[in-house]
C-alpha cells in the first residue's frame, strides 16, 4: 500500500524548465565567503520550499501522510512547496530567489554553494545533527573546507536493477549494460542527467586502470573523454533514459527494460506489480545519492527554514518520510519507529555499504588534490550529455 500510494504521489510532480543558467558555479573554484545564522528567532509565518516528491507530505495524497501540518501547528510557519523532478530544475527554481529552502541531491548542491545560492549552517542550531550518521556529516557534496551547507536528509543506492526472466544469472559486474555483446542489449535503461557520466567512469575505474581515475566526478580530461567514448559506444542498446522513476517501473514492468541503474523504491514498485525484479550491487560498486536541505542566502523566512530542518530531521519524523519515498533515514535514531526489516533492507548505518558508494558531487574545474583546476566542469558534462542522448 506504501509503494502504491507513493507512485500516486509522484504522479503530481511538477516538470519545471532544467534550463538553469550554472555553468559559471561548476567552473568556480571558491565558494562565496558567507556568514551562517547565529540565532533562531520568531517565525515569519512561511516558509517556501523547493522539494522532491514524498519529502513534503501534508495529506493530500494521503490523508495519513502528512507531516506538515503538524509542523505549521508547531511553528506558525506555512509551508508552500514546489514539487521538482530533476536536479537541474532544483538548481533553476532556487536562482530564481522565490525559496527558502531546498532538498539538494549532491549533484546540484555544489552549484548551489558555489553560485552563492544558499548559505552555509550554523549546526550549533540544529539539534538533530550531531544525530545524523557520521558518514553523512562534512562530505565533499554538502560543505566545502569544512563549513557545512545543510542538514542531511536521506540516501540510496543507484542499483544495478534486472528482470530476473530475461537475466536469470544474477550480474556481478555493470558490463550486463556496458557491453555491445550483453544479453540486455537494446533493453538497457539509464538515468537520464549528466551526472550518469560519473557511472561510466565508476565502470573505467575498475576495467581501465592505466587512466588513473580517483574520484569519478573528478576527471582530468582524457579520463573525461573515455568516459564518453563508453557512454556513446553504449548508446545503440539503450532503450530509455529515465528521470521519472515511474517511467521505468513501466518499461521494466512492459520488459522493454531488461537491466540497468535503479532506486531500490522504483524495483519494489515494480515488483509490487508483479514484474520480476531484482537488485545488486556489483563487483565495481555504484553511484549513489544524498539529499541535504539547504537554505538560500536570501531566505525570506530562515528562521522556519532552520525549524524546518530540525522538524525533518527528528527520528518519527525521518522515519515517515523514508518509509513514505523509499530510502535510508540520515537520522539513524529513525529505525526505532520504522517497520520491521525496513532499516536493514535500506542499509541504515551500515558503513561498509556506504563505502560502495560513490555519491552523487557536482563536477567542478578544481580536482580537490594537486592536479589543480584541471577537471572537467559540469558545464561540460551538461554539453556532452546532451550529445550522446541525441
Amino acid at each position: 500500500m506504501r509503494l502504491t500510494r507513493l507512485a500516486c504521489a509522484a504522479l503530481l510532480v511538477l516538470t519545471v524548465g532544467a534550463c538553469s543558467s550554472d555553468g559559471d558555479a561548476g567552473k568556480q573554484a571558491e565558494a562565496p565567503r558567507l556568514t551562517a545564522q547565529q540565532e533562531i528567532g520568531a517565525s515569519e509565518g512561511a516558509l517556501n520550499l523547493v522539494v522532491w516528491a514524498g519529502y513534503a507530505e501534508d495529506g493530500s495524497t494521503d490523508k495519513a501522510v502528512d507531516w506538515v501540518h503538524a509542523f505549521q501547528r508547531k511553528t506558525g510557519c506555512r509551508v508552500n512547496a514546489k514539487v521538482a523532478d530533476t536536479s537541474d530544475s532544483m538548481v533553476a527554481l532556487m536562482n530564481s530567489g522565490q525559496y527558502d529552502g531546498v532538498s539538494a541531491s549532491g549533484d546540484a548542491s555544489l552549484r548551489l554553494i558555489y553560485s552563492g545560492t544558499v548559505a552555509p549552517v550554523n549546526t550549533n542550531l540544529l539539534r538533530n545533527y550531531g544525530d545524523v550518521a557520521p558518514y553523512l556529516r562534512d562530505q565533499p557534496y554538502n560543505s566545502v573546507k569544512g563549513q557545512m551547507y545543510g542538514m542531511p536528509h536521506g540516501y540510496g543506492a543507484n542499483y544495478l536493477a534486472y528482470r530476473t526472466d530475461k537475466i536469470p544469472q544474477k550480474p556481478t559486474s555493470w558490463s550486463i549494460v556496458w557491453d555491445k555483446n550483453s544479453p540486455a542489449a537494446d533493453h538497457v535503461v539509464d538515468y537520464d542527467s549528466p551526472t550518469y557520466i560519473a557511472d561510466a567512469a565508476l565502470y573505467l575505474k575498475a576495467h581501465r586502470p592505466d587512466l588513473k581515475i580517483t574520484d569519478v566526478y573528478e576527471l582530468t580530461r582524457e579520463q573525461f573523454d573515455a568516459a564518453i567514448d563508453l557512454l556513446k559506444q553504449q548508446r545503440p542498446n539503450v532503450n530509455q533514459y529515465w528521470s521519472n522513476y515511474l517511467d521505468e517501473v513501466q518499461s521494466f514492468k512492459a520488459a522493454d527494460n531488461w537491466a540497468g541503474t535503479a532506486w531500490q523504491v522504483t524495483a519494489q514498485l515494480a515488483k509490487s506489480e508483479g514484474a520480476p525484479i531484482a537488485t545488486t550491487i556489483p563487483d565495481e560498486g555504484a553511484t549513489g545519492w544524498s539529499d541535504t536541505w539547504m537554505i538560500a542566502t536570501r531566505a525570506e523566512h530562515p528562521n522556519c527554514m532552520y525549524k524546518w530542518m530540525n522538524w525533518i530531521s527528528a527520528p518519527k519524523i525521518q522515519a515517515a518520510v523514508a518509509q513514505w519515498f523509499g530510502e535510508a533515514p540520515a537520522n539513524p535514531k529513525a529505525c526505532r519507529y520504522t517497520a520491521k526489516g525496513f532499516c536493514s533492507e535500506f542499509h541504515v548505518g551500515d558503513v561498509d555499504f556506504y563505502r560502495r558508494l560513490a555519491f552523487w558531487k557536482t563536477p567542478v574545474a578544481d580536482c580537490g588534490d594537486s592536479r589543480g583546476a584541471v577537471c572537467v566542469d559540469y558545464s561540460k558534462w551538461a554539453e556532452l550529455w546532451s550529445q550522446i542522448k541525441g
